[in-house]
């Protein structure tokens, strides 16, 4: 397993220490890469013996890349490693399904990092502003890891979010407002209460678990690159994860081509990242009342939002923002048509790539891989509501 090196910022690229918990860029606020030493793991040899150990073939999932993470124990619910279904109907689509995690998203491989992180620096609180998914996780790897959690979540974010927090024994406060407002409070009283900040982007380990997404991308296409990755972006760590992955892909010569177009969805309801991007702007402006049935996706102004859209134009990618009327039809699609009930969230991926063919960005030819971030159980009560079913 590689050493850490150190911790580098996103923007100024000034150097921190990982031998003691950080939040962001002591110097300019940024969100903090981790960096180690990857000279042992370089060339195929050590690719092609991912996943040969017999704790692989019990069930490793993300950590059978422990040669490109922290070397730590684990606090695992058995996260990662997760199906690329090829799509029944279009030759050259892949769905990456996320909602075979742990509490049913990929937000499981960042809590699980971060907590395992959290338990090795001796932290024993933690206070996570979600827009709902990320607290179930990080309510349930703060159970596994014995860290008290503080969740706060908006009041309308879907009932399972709510259900699995109380379950795990979660500290849960409900918010009359948007994430950003979740964020307010923890960054009010974070340090009278002693939690430590677990919040997106302002600490490093989150990325580290996201990035898995790549590398598994990556092997289950035979270690090569797809045209485009399409991924729904709330905060967008999971795009930004990807792209560090991709970095140290080929710096360790396990991947061959041309990187992918990374294709970053919103919802029309709240576009932030999608409105920068029209209007060439490095980042993107607080949206204000934003609202999507795809809850997810209501992040008013992300954190990293100069990141995505840096990794966009190197890319020569897009931004797509639609409708929740467009989301939601291409969900009842793929429920009917393939048999996946996709999340909100995965369901504006699949409907960005019926858009992107249509105005002629990609053709049927390019192959590609939709991210469905989550399960569409954990929205059941969203869905009946959208279908007019009574509860």
């Amino acid at each position: 397993m590689p050493l850490i090196s150190h911790l580098e910022c996103s923007r100024c690229h000034a150097q921190l220490d990982a031998n003691k918990p950080q939040t962001v860029c002591t110097q300019c606020a940024g969100a903090l890469y981790v960096r180690y030493d990857l000279s042992s793991a370089k060339g195929t040899a050590v690719r092609d013996a991912i996943g040969s150990t017999e704790a692989d073939h019990r069930w490793s999932g993300m950590w059978r890349y422990r040669d490109v993470l922290p070397e730590i124990d684990p606090v695992t619910l058995g996260e990662g490693w997760t199906p690329m279904l090829a799509s029944r109907r279009y030759t050259n689509v892949y769905l990456k399904e996320e909602g075979a995690n742990p509490t049913g998203t990929f937000k499981a491989r960042g809590l699980s990092l971060a907590m395992t992180m959290a338990r090795h620096y001796g932290i024993r609180k933690i206070a996570v502003p979600s827009a709902g998914n990320a607290g179930g996780a990080a309510s349930a790897y703060a159970a596994a890891a014995g860290i008290e959690a503080h969740i706060f979540m908006p009041k309308d974010v879907p009932l399972a979010n709510q259900v699995e927090c109380i379950a795990y024994g979660a500290k849960m406060t409900l918010v009359d407002g948007l994430i950003s407002g979740c964020a307010r409070i923890v960054t009010e009283r974070k340090e009278q209460e002693g939690w430590f900040d677990l919040s997106t982007l302002k600490e490093p380990f989150r990325i580290e678990g996201k990035k898995t997404m790549g590398y598994e991308l990556a092997e289950q296409l035979s270690w090569t690159y797809p045209d485009a990755v399409f991924y729904p972006t709330g905060g967008g760590v999971g795009l930004i994860g990807m792209w560090k992955a991709f970095e140290e892909l080929e710096e360790l010569g396990w991947v061959t081509g041309k990187r992918p177009k990374m294709i970053a969805i919103q919802a029309a309801g709240c576009a932030p990242v999608a409105r920068a991007w029209e209007e060439h702007q490095p980042v993107s402006q607080m949206w204000q009342n934003g609202a999507t049935f795809a809850s997810g996706l209501r992040v008013p102004k992300p954190y990293g939002d100069y990141i995505i859209l840096d990794i966009v134009r190197k890319s020569l990618g897009t931004v797509v923002a639609l409708t929740d009327e467009q989301i939601f039809a291409s969900l009842l699609d793929w429920a009917s048509n393939e048999g996946i009930f996709l999340s909100p969230e995965g369901a504006a991926a699949t409907a960005a790539y019926d858009h992107l063919l249509a105005t002629g960005f990609l053709q049927a030819s390019d192959r590609v891989v939709l991210f469905n971030t989550g399960s569409g159980n954990k929205y059941t009560d969203v869905v009946a509501k959208a279908l007019g079913i009574a509860g």
